[in-house]
């Protein structure tokens, strides 16, 4: 099973080989007018680099890239500037490896809409320095596979993908979803959507364990990995039956829930959850499980505050984003959360799901995560990744450990830590330069001026400009 799975990664990575030649040299009229520098050699000269992999920032370095590859890290007092070498001095600014965005739909919710988001979704990705994303979970696959291959032949501006099949669920199929209720159709859904070329394939909330188990062992199979959004299933039960990565953390995860049925989402999926031990036997174990058989963990706490009243900070980009009516719905549903009987989440029951994915990492837990753009609309895509460095912060993490989380650890649950996720010679050059030092200042982590994708660098500023008033439509 895992030579299987290790075999679709190897052809996932290269396939983002020929994406970068492609990309370098042939970018749309379009694509282009965002690229703010492209060279076949350039010096990122005196900056402050937080590579990935947890450790310390390094200050005044050099990082050069060259053919889309960075060539060289170092010290600025060391590393060699090439004589042929574009050389953008960037005292004062802090570079980052491109997100890995492990839960970054391509579709955008509100409490009253749901829309595909082919223009925004990717622009907006692409200019918060997320330079890759898996769908997980889509209601228009065909939609998000042939963006998919516009990015990937330059014809469009957006970070690369990999695509996720359609909610897979039980009983009670919502719009976009699809049920699958017996073995045979299990089987059937895989293989139909790895001909089609969807990489992963994502549960949802009602699907029994006799269709999980179908679908992964035909996923794995195809080279296919799976991951879920549960609640019939509980994480150590999904972990038995050899799922790849897990959802959401602890508001999705029914191990604790008294008296729960067998196949059944129980109508309070988190009762008690607020003074949970983390630290207890029956935690613990979960992550032992998930740790003993490599099963990842997608943090999602952006999307998870919007439901906490008084939460996140309102901030004027993301309004200026949105669509004037998506905007009056945003703050109309945030406005709710204060009212009596709203769905809300309690801060204790938000400061102990943070906690939980604290415990998973002392467990030895591999953590990444996504900003799930859905909800009621708050969390827009890249914006809310961007957030999530902040919440990782809150939740304990050291700036290093975020970044890492953020990038060179949704790169492993790819499987394509081998070419991307960290500032490291021989990788791809997806890199952000973000003006400030995040480290010292978490709200510098929005400031992206440039993000370099294969080498090229697009203009974060501009990006995010050419989607003003679209978000929520288009």
């Amino acid at each position: 099973m895992r030579a299987l799975v290790l075999g679709a990664g190897a052809l996932v990575v290269a396939s983002m080989v020929a994406s970068a030649q492609q990309q370098q040299g042939k970018l749309s009229t379009l694509t282009r007018s965002f690229v703010s520098v492209d060279a076949p050699v350039i010096a990122l000269t005196h900056v402050n680099v937080i590579d990935g992999t947890g450790a310390s920032l390094k200050a005044d370095q050099t990082v050069v890239i060259r053919d889309g590859k960075i060539a060289a890290v170092g010290p600025a007092a060391s590393v060699a500037v090439p004589a042929d070498a574009k050389v953008m001095d960037l005292a004062g600014h802090t570079v980052v490896p491109g997100f890995v965005g492990l839960h970054d739909h391509t579709f955008y919710t509100t409490s009253g809409r749901s829309v595909q988001l082919n223009l925004s979704a990717p622009r907006l990705y692409l200019a918060s320095g997320v330079t890759t994303i898996r769908t997980t979970g889509s209601m228009s696959p065909y939609s998000e596979l042939n963006l998919k291959r516009a990015i990937d032949a330059g014809a469009a501006p957006g970070p690369r993908m990999l695509v996720t099949g359609p909610y897979l669920t039980g009983e009670g199929a919502g719009g976009g979803m699809q049920a699958i209720t017996t073995p045979e159709e299990a089987r059937r859904t895989v293989d139909y959507w790895a001909e089609e070329g969807a990489t992963w394939l994502k549960f949802y909330t009602t699907v029994s364990r006799a269709s999980m188990k179908a679908v992964i062992d035909e996923a794995h199979k195809r080279g296919l990995k799976v991951t879920g959004h549960l609640c019939s299933a509980s994480f150590r039960e999904a972990v038995a039956l050899g799922i790849d990565n897990l959802e959401h953390g602890l508001l999705t995860n029914t191990d604790y829930i008294v008296g729960k049925q067998p196949d059944r989402c129980p109508s309070d999926n988190t009762a008690g959850y607020d003074t949970l031990n983390v630290d207890g036997a029956a935690v613990q174990q979960t992550f032992r499980d998930m740790v003993a058989h490599n099963v990842a963990m997608t943090s999602t706490l952006a999307v998870w505050e919007l439901f906490v009243p008084n939460r996140p900070p309102i901030q004027q980009r993301m309004l200026d984003a949105m669509a004037p009516e998506v905007r009056a719905e945003y703050l109309a549903a945030r406005q709710r959360l204060s009212e009596p009987n709203s769905f809300a989440i309690p801060e204790p029951l938000f400061k102990k799901a943070m906690a939980y994915e604290r415990a998973f990492v002392k467990a030895g837990g591999l953590l990444a995560a996504g900003v799930d753009p859905t909800g009621n609309g708050g969390a827009l895509p890249g914006f809310g990744d961007q957030r999530n460095y902040e919440l990782l912060l809150e939740t304990g993490f050291t700036p290093e450990q975020a970044i890492q989380i953020l990038t060179l650890n949704g790169a492993k649950v790819l499987g394509l830590d081998a070419a991307i996720g960290s500032v490291t010679v021989g990788k791809d050059a997806d890199l952000v330069v973000v003006r400030g030092d995040p480290t010292k200042t978490p709200g510098d982590i929005v400031n992206a001026v440039t993000v370099f994708k294969d080498g090229v660098g697009y203009d974060s500023a501009k990006l995010i400009a050419s989607v003003k008033g679209a978000v929520g439509l288009r």
